[in-house]
């Protein structure tokens, strides 16, 4: 049997992770929610994600049942990184030290490789974390394509999902009434921007959505929809496509847990 777990629940457990960050013990902590959501809907519409969704132009249409991405490194940065003892920090923000120990001054997890179902027609919300108080300005991970001359965290995956040997993405859906399976070789780091950063405050919850806006992964400039055939490896709008969904990830802070960003609500979001 195939295991999923979700993006949110990648994060969550990158947070776990992070409030056991070694010197971070007298900052207290709080219970951050993280949740995905593949559109402009409501935490209203929760209830019907793991469905499908439909796009249309007027003239095609497209619906997409299954959504699968492979991940890897995720991590959450620290907006208000303290400067570590014996590290000199430079204007990139990265650390040196005389033991070599420094760098980006980030709360890590080496996730994965990990297969993501993404949760079609809503919002998924299931995991919440105690992390440490503190502003965190970015959500950085890594969309992964397998290599069977890869590392041994790579091997071990390929012998539990064989068929995601040297991709790293999976649609399923139908276009104009067609069945289509598209995959991807897309081999990525993202950096998802808190605009503003999110702050989480000692011992009040907090919640933050990843929104990917699966509308647009598979239309031209002008707006129309194009097969995904035509974004096959090596065919006319494989660049299109691939520039797509690098574009259609975005994270903010949700407190009222509406699936909408709070600061562009013009609130705090709180309850």
């Amino acid at each position: 049997m195939r295991t999923y777990v979700t993006l949110s629940g990648v994060i969550a457990t990158t947070l776990a992770v992070a409030a056991c960050t070694e010197g971070i013990g007298s900052r207290g902590r709080a219970p951050v929610s993280l949740a995905l959501s593949t559109g402009g809907a409501t935490a209203a519409a929760a209830a019907q994600a793991g469905g499908s969704e439909t796009f249309t132009d007027g003239t095609n249409t497209l619906v997409i049942s299954s959504v699968e991405v492979v991940l890897r490194k995720v991590e959450l940065k620290r907006a208000d990184a303290a400067e570590p003892a014996g590290c000199a920090m430079s204007t990139s923000g990265i650390t040196a030290s005389d033991d070599g120990e420094c760098g980006e001054q980030n709360d890590e997890l080496e996730a994965g490789p990990v297969l993501v179902a993404l949760p079609l027609g809503g919002i998924e919300r299931t995991f919440t974390a105690d992390v440490p108080a503190g502003s965190f300005d970015a959500l950085e991970f890594q969309i992964h394509k397998l290599s069977s001359d890869g590392d041994a965290a790579d091997q071990d995956f390929l012998k539990a999902h064989p068929d995601f040997a040297g991709i790293s993405i999976r649609v399923k859906g139908t276009f104009d009434g067609a069945d289509f399976t598209y995959t991807s070789d897309l081999d990525v780091e993202q950096e998802l921007k808190f605009e503003p950063p999110v702050v989480v405050e000692a011992g009040k919850p907090a919640s933050v959505t990843i929104k990917v806006d699966l509308d647009g992964w598979f239309r031209n400039g002008g707006g129309t929809l194009v097969a995904p055939a035509t974004a096959a490896t090596g065919a006319e709008n494989e660049n299109l496509v691939r520039d797509n969904i690098v574009r259609s990830f975005h994270a903010f802070q949700d407190n009222d847990e509406d699936g909408m960003d709070d600061e562009h609500e013009g609130h705090d979001g709180g309850h």
